[in-house]
């Protein structure tokens, strides 16, 4: 019998998890972020500017600009403690109440003594809030620092702004790391918008939920009942006996990954539907699939444990 990893009632709603508006360092207001997401085509976003004292530490309302078509769920990118590089963290927390205590972080730069990110990271799920490791490659973040945010619900592993800015916007490293340590992580591919480069609707997850509403919203994601996509499409997958069954847009690679260097691949033209074989993956305790179309944009499922 095969097991649907989208079998879930509701359905997919599109959505960026990591934007800046101008209360931090965004050059577009709330309200008008919110209308371009909108315009675009996306059914919510987080709006998570820079949780310092520059800015007077915003929880950014978005309620005002909730629709029948489009909603927002309330949240932060939060920073405190150094990395092993003397850098300071950056955590994105999606689902934060607005009385969510700061930490001592007046501005980017690191604070001796402060709370550390391990404790941020915990003080915000605790609160209700779905949190990711944020942008590891750009932080230059090493596998020891990532392994002390146990509290993490996904890594970052696409962020469109990094990408167009610097070329260092991917965080697979970082994830597998902690995978094959046992840690049972998802992903999310992001924007980081900020509006002053191109760094805008890149890339974005795909919750399957009931209603366009945070409360289901942050539930799916919680549940990992969603994926990752800078473009493609995936409509379900299939784990049976002897392999990995997808259906999805027209792709022209398909790839199974699991721990190690072993794989499946299959090439092809216009693909919607295909089956994988997990012969060289049978000792890896996960799995994820990647979908590349024709134009080499992406899509990824979150890990699959087996």
């Amino acid at each position: 019998m095969p097991t649907s990893f989208f079998s879930t009632l509701g359905k997919f709603h599109r959505g960026n998890l990591h934007t800046h508006s101008t209360c931090s360092d965004g050059v577009l207001s709330p309200a008008e972020v919110c209308r371009r997401y909108q315009a675009e085509g996306y059914d919510f976003i987080s709006l998570t500017d820079h949780f310092v004292g520059l800015f007077d530490y915003p929880i950014t309302d978005t309620t005002a600009f909730h629709n029948e078509r489009f909603t927002t769920i309330l949240g932060a990118e939060l920073h405190t403690g150094t990395m092993e590089n003397g850098h300071l963290w950056h955590i994105v927390a999606a689902g934060l109440p607005y009385d969510f205590t700061p930490p001592d972080a007046p501005h980017f730069r690191p604070v001796k003594g402060s709370e550390s990110a391990a404790s941020i990271a915990q003080r915000a799920r605790d609160a209700g809030a779905f949190v990711a490791i944020a942008h590891p490659h750009w932080s230059g973040m090493s596998e020891a620092d990532a392994r002390t945010i146990t509290a993490a619900h996904a890594v970052e592993i696409y962020n469109h702004g990094c990408i167009v800015d610097n070329d260092r916007g991917e965080g697979f490293m970082t994830l597998e790391h902690l995978l094959n340590g046992g840690r049972k992580l998802n992903m999310i591919a992001t924007d980081d918008a900020h509006f002053n480069t191109p760094d805008f609707f890149g890339g974005w997850v795909m919750v399957k939920a009931t209603k366009n509403s945070p409360e289901a919203l942050l539930a799916a994601l919680k549940a990992g009942e969603y994926y990752s996509s800078t473009g493609p499409q995936i409509d379900d997958i299939r784990i049976t006996d002897s392999g990995v069954e997808v259906d999805c847009s027209s792709a022209a690679t398909i790839i199974v990954q699991g721990q190690g260097t072993s794989m499946a691949t299959l090439h092809g033209k216009s693909m919607t539907s295909a089956q994988l074989s997990l012969e060289r993956l049978a000792d890896s305790p996960w799995v994820r699939v990647t979908i590349i179309d024709r134009a080499g944009k992406r899509a990824w499922s979150n890990p699959i444990w087996r």
